[in-house]
């Protein structure tokens, strides 16, 4: 049973303090443009390879939502058959929200970001503009500039001199990487939320050096017409038995202030245990020691990126929380920003686990066996239309030569764009969503439907080439781009979105929903 329910009513779900998950359903770009608050975004296209982590308890309150066309239907009939039995959507879609008098916000990881603007305001971290820290930096003053994104960022793109110390490493690194205290510390990240987290997480923890965020990050360096670097690995050390020492101190003295308590391994089990409520395992450390190894099931959440997205790892608000940390550090600084945020039950659990590697993703569904086939498949048979459902930037990076990109949630509206053969052949990036897909567009079609197994990537593999023409049967709105990453004029959209992420101060007023609690 799919049930309708008012604005009114998901509105007061959402203040009651009891667990929901509120779900969009719409494709990330679209997503992007106009959602609820707190909207988790998980696009029909891969709601099976999303929604079992985000949302892993069965009898969970989901309400999902869509532009009142039909997606939400669709997804509850994908959520019902792998075993969801509290379904419910929003009536009259985002439109009947807004026509309620209630607020839409734009943009993604919106709580977080705003969340990143209330501290600011409440605990008034000291910033510094990208004019003058060049300024300090060519005067040869005392400075040392911690990134507080993840390496991949950073690589791409830094402030010169800058090395990468994501978020939740900066209490636990930063008297190895800064032993004067008479050193100026600068914080960075793209924008603002990160730079802001950062520095704050230094100066809650007592460092005593002078600790200041970048104003506007990488971002506000470009549009002060300075030159990035790119290309950079320099990354923070192993950390000292004495820099451990200080770290867990002064970690422990900013936990306390918010009450996280610690866990052990049989307190873990006991809140796993409780079907009544859903208990959500993140290992906030490095992305190479969670590989090395961690608990079972406990999903890789570096503790910088969990404050800054939270939206994109904990589905279901009001549920647990326990941070795996060996060194306790991280998860006690990424708990303590929890608590703040409004996460009531947080818990540090200092032991790391031994498994090892990633896990394969939770797949609400299978593939049909008998319809996969391999990557020579398509050379040989005469007359094979190739659909493609890997992410649009991939895509066009490079697929098999001929294939036309669609969304599989909007396959409908491609099919009738494209000249399909004898066999139509799905693929995507590792095969997963061309399987799943497979039973869709046999109802779409005439013609026998496959897919191809191992994806895009078995095709590569088998050393066979890929073609960077895209053959488009849909419109791209699968993806959210970063402001850097647009097309058109970087400098306008970086200045709109630094504009938007100060403006969610007021939004949020107007939307009267959240729990913020930051300290003064």
């Amino acid at each position: 049973m799919l049930r309708p329910l008012s604005p009114a009513v998901v509105k007061a779900m959402l203040c009651d303090g009891e667990e929901i998950a509120l779900v969009d359903v719409r494709e990330e770009l679209t997503y992007s443009q106009n959602h609820l608050l707190w909207a988790r975004s998980v696009p029909l296209s891969r709601l099976e390879m999303r929604f079992a982590q985000l949302v892993p308890r069965r009898s969970t309150r989901i309400v999902l939502c869509d532009d009142g066309d039909g997606l939400v239907e669709r997804a509850a009939g994908i959520l019902a058959r792998a075993g969801y039995v509290d379904l419910s959507y929003l009536e009259g879609g985002l439109a009947g929200w807004e026509k309620a008098g209630f607020i839409l916000f734009s943009g993604m990881h919106v709580p977080s970001k705003a969340f990143g603007e209330v501290i600011e305001h409440a605990t008034g971290t000291p910033s510094i503009g990208a004019e003058e820290l060049d300024a300090l930096m060519r005067s040869g003053a005392d400075l040392k500039i911690l990134d507080s994104r993840p390496f991949d960022e950073y690589s791409r793109i830094s402030i010169p001199t800058g090395i990468d110390v994501p978020g939740a490493e900066l209490v636990l690194r930063v008297r190895d990487i800064v032993p004067s205290p008479r050193t100026t510390i600068v914080v960075n990240c793209a924008g603002r939320t990160r730079s802001i987290i950062g520095a704050q997480s230094l100066i809650n923890a007592g460092v005593p050096n002078k600790v200041v965020a970048l104003r506007n990050g990488t971002m506000g360096w470009h549009l002060a017409g300075l030159t990035c670097a790119s290309g950079k690995s320099d990354r923070f050390p192993e950390v000292s038995p004495g820099g451990l020492a200080w770290a867990k101190e002064a970690a422990a003295k900013v936990a306390g202030k918010f009450g996280v308590p610690r866990i052990d391994r049989a307190g873990l089990e006991r809140l796993r245990a409780d079907t009544a409520r859903t208990t959500y395992l993140f290992d906030v450390r490095d992305p190479a020691e969670y590989e090395a190894g961690h608990f079972p099931g406990a999903i890789s959440a570096p503790g910088g990126q969990l404050v800054q997205a939270t939206d994109f790892y904990a589905g279901t608000l009001g549920a647990r929380i326990v941070l795996s940390d060996d060194k306790e550090v991280r998860a006690l600084m990424t708990a303590a920003w929890l608590k703040q945020m409004g996460w009531q039950e947080v818990f540090v659990l200092p032991e790391a686990g031994s498994e090892s590697g990633r896990p394969s993703p939770v797949l609400l569904g299978t593939a049909p066996a008998d319809a996969a086939v391999g990557p020579s498949t398509i050379l040989e048979i005469d007359d094979v239309t190739v659909i493609d459902l890997t992410r649009s930037p991939d895509y066009r990076r490079g697929h098999i030569p001929g294939a036309w990109f669609a969304l599989r949630g909007r396959l409908d509206r491609a099919l009738p764009k494209i000249p399909v053969r004898k066999m139509l052949v799905l693929t995507s990036e590792d095969g997963l969503l061309a399987g799943l897909a497979v039973a869709e567009a046999r109802a779409l079609t005439g013609v026998p439907v496959r897919w191809l197994k191992g994806g895009t990537a078995a095709w590569a593999a088998a050393g066979f080439p890929l073609s960077a023409h895209p053959l488009m049967a849909d419109e791209a709105v699968d993806v959210w781009l970063k402001p850097y990453e647009r097309p058109g004029d970087p400098k306008k959209a970086m200045n709109e979105y630094l504009s938007w992420e100060v403006d969610l101060l007021d939004r949020i007023k107007q939307d009267g929903t959240t729990r913020f609690q930051p300290a003064h």
